[in-house]
């Protein structure tokens, strides 16, 4: 008989194959079920709904440091953007470049979520604006915060958070006035359990990109860097790690076995667009290159990367290492 394991993701190209039944993790039947992250986070850190889940890097590392030890994290990881890439600004505010978000209101929805963790080290470590140089406003209220149930919802390093009223958002704040830039923003249908901002900000005229051309930025930092962010990674109940280490690695497995399937099928899209000639020639190679990997040695130096911007944001007491984050048994994946 096989062991029955619950299982919660956000469906991309890389998790739909275990969510649609299509792989299969040897000797475990999967119990899915498709959550968008900000609830899912919130569920998981708060009451553990799920056997095995899609979670936060940089809450899960809040949460190991703080001693909160239910989660063990498997190096599984399911999203990853150029979050710097996603700033927006109010037009008439007069934010040209990175560096003029000193001193000015940005919203967040959440402050330790690891969007915000990496736009904020890029700021720093790339363009000289420190979080304390911003005066936060965030979205998300202690009752469905991720730092609230991680018990890390203060101000870290002396930065300033104001906690926005439940009767405004970050949208409409943009839009009266009272923000200059938001650091990442959740748009919403308004039927959200954790965050509520409904306008279109990204087509909206009184707001900017502070990258215009986003792809370009995100060549540039990759380029200089090598550094893909990670946003979210996989979690599963120690507990369960325990009792049946045999999970583990099948598990992973399961996962790589998906990540495979997205691998074809983006590459049927890319071949099918180099038949049609709408791909420059000079990009050819970079696009059939692999865009995604699991595992710790193929992500250790990202990895370190958003351990070293959580310590140095007071996120985390100390500088978290791997091993305390991902299972022994997988550490050389």
């Amino acid at each position: 008989m096989k062991l029955q394991i619950s299982i919660a993701m956000n469906a991309n190209p890389r998790t739909w194959p275990i969510l649609d039944g299509r792989v299969k993790a040897e000797g475990i039947e999967f119990l899915p079920s498709r959550v968008v992250p900000n609830e899912l986070f919130w569920r998981q850190l708060r009451f553990a709904d799920f056997d095995v889940s899609e979670m936060s890097m940089s809450s899960l590392m809040i949460a190991l440091s703080g001693g909160d030890d239910r989660w063990v994290g498997l190096p599984i990881f399911t999203t990853r953007r150029f979050f710097h890439t996603w700033i927006l600004t109010r037009r008439a505010a007069g934010i040209r470049e990175p560096a003029d978000l000193k001193g000015r209101r940005v919203g967040v929805p959440e402050y330790q979520q690891t969007a915000a963790l990496w736009a904020r080290g890029v700021l720093q470590h790339e363009f000289g604006v420190r979080p304390r140089d911003m005066e936060f406003y965030m979205e998300r209220l202690p009752s469905h915060s991720h730092g609230a149930a991680t018990h890390s919802a203060g101000s870290p390093g002396g930065v300033t958070i104001h906690q926005i009223p439940y009767e405004k958002n970050i949208g409409e704040m943009m839009l009266a006035g009272e923000l200059d830039a938001t650091l990442l923003y959740i748009r919403t249908r308004g039927d959200d359990l954790v965050d509520r901002s409904t306008v279109d900000l990204a087509s909206h005229p009184d707001v900017a990109s502070l990258f215009p051309d986003e792809i370009a930025e995100g060549a540039r930092y990759y380029r200089k860097t090598g550094l893909f962010p990670i946003n979210h990674g996989m979690v599963i109940r120690r507990e369960i790690a325990e009792k049946y280490p045999w999970v583990l690695l099948n598990i992973y497995q399961a996962f790589e076995a998906a990540n495979a399937i997205a691998e074809r099928e983006r590459m049927q899209q890319i071949e099918y667009h180099l038949l049609i000639g709408q791909v420059p020639k000079d990009v050819h190679a970079a696009m059939r290159a692999p865009v995604m990997h699991h595992g710790v040695r193929a992500n250790r130096e990202v990895l370190e990367t958003a351990a070293q911007y959580s310590h140095e944001q007071g996120l985390t007491p100390r500088l978290m290492s791997l091993e305390e984050i991902f299972a022994p048994s997988l550490l050389e994946q």
